[in-house]
């Protein structure tokens, strides 16, 4: 049996559905991620599971019981909020033992826990401190050692790291995945960050106007989305129309927009005349000369248009004759310099094997 159990989950403010009849199940000591832009019902589903919001339909399942009509105060769970939500005029160390306190938990115990707790998160030292004297990602660290410390059946985490500068989230993002496995607690963690969900997330369940997209692991999504719209929300992508020219058992011909006809590989179901998209990472995709990348099934010709260095990678956009935009994604060869030394305005041929994109079902 799951820890939790959404079932046909639905609320409404006014005419606007927000969350639109979503079923999923969450394991016992997951790191479950809610995943989608703003005003996808990723929040709202937290609310709900937290009880500061009521469904309209659908129950809450944990551990078998619904309890959707159950108080906050009463469910075994706890919220860390974006804004850490600390009281500043307690100490680090009151700030955690205060959920004990309204538990009414012994002292001889809170201290216990609190030291316990304070130990895992690596703020010990700051026992005696006071909200105002941590940096961002210490008072981040003593909101999760609060929402701990009681030992909740879940950890429910509202865009936890968002306050954060980016060095900084880094390293909460190494630091939540190391907790979250000490303690074993399941989190169920919302954000618009798709680098984050990647990197955090057993699996994800990616959201779009009130329903769910795709649910699963990482790579699966990332790899493998079933449409459009996951596959350009989720990383970067090259994404273009096409249709089904002549499908194969292993490989598909598509004709597609601003490329004319390529090979991909055979999704199930496909039929001549069907209409999708076909999606290619850019990091599937090769740069370089003609002669170099003669052996790959889908080439073509352009002008180096743009290029992103960001230190280990450069994503280069090439323009080909009429205008369509390719980008491809090369490691870099040494520091400070990038991959070929390719300069704005060099023609270059941009290519792929048969077995690298996706056709994408409308």
């Amino acid at each position: 049996m799951a820890l939790l159990e959404l079932r046909n989950l639905t609320r409404r403010f006014g005419s606007l559905t927000a969350v639109d009849n979503v079923s999923l199940s969450i394991e016992a000591g997951e790191f479950f991620t809610l995943l989608g832009p703003s005003g996808c019902g990723k929040t709202t589903i937290l609310r709900m599971i937290a009880g500061f919001d009521l469904p309209d339909a659908g129950e809450i399942l944990l551990d078998g019981k619904n309890i959707a009509a159950t108080p906050p105060e009463e469910r075994p769970l706890h919220t860390v909020f974006q804004s850490y939500a600390l009281f500043p005029h307690l100490s680090v160390a009151d700030n955690v033992a205060f959920p004990l306190k309204m538990s009414k938990v012994s002292a001889e115990e809170t201290r216990r826990r609190v030291a316990e707790m304070l130990d895992t998160v690596h703020l010990s030292d700051k026992a005696d401190a006071f909200p105002h004297e941590l940096s961002g990602g210490q008072k981040q660290r003593v909101a999760l050692a609060r929402g701990l410390v009681n030992k909740p059946r879940l950890l429910l985490l509202d865009e936890p790291l968002g306050a954060l500068d980016h060095k900084l989230r880094e390293e909460m993002q190494i630091e939540l995945i190391n907790l979250q496995r000490t303690v074993g607690v399941t989190f169920v963690f919302v954000t618009h960050s798709q680098p984050e969900a990647l990197a955090l997330s057993h699996r994800i369940a990616v959201m779009n106007e009130g329903h769910i997209e795709q649910l699963g692991t990482p790579a699966h999504i990332y790899g493998q989305p079933v449409n459009r719209f996951v596959a350009d929300f989720i990383g970067d992508i090259n994404l273009m129309n096409a249709q089904v020219e002549a499908p194969g058992e292993t490989s598909v011909h598509l004709a597609v927009a601003g490329l004319g006809r390529i090979v991909a590989p055979a999704p199930s179901g496909v039929k001549p005349g069907q209409s999708g998209a076909f999606a290619i990472r850019p990091e599937q995709v090769q740069i370089g000369a003609e002669d170099e990348l003669a052996n790959l099934a889908n080439r073509f010709t352009g002008t180096l248009r743009d290029f992103l260095y960001v230190g280990d990678v450069t994503t280069y956009k090439v323009e080909l004759a009429n205008g369509t935009i390719i980008r491809a994604l090369l490691p870099n060869t040494s520091s400070g310099g990038r991959a070929r030394f390719l300069e704005m305005g060099d023609s270059v041929t941009v290519a792929w094997p048969a077995e690298a994109g996706m056709f994408l079902h409308e």
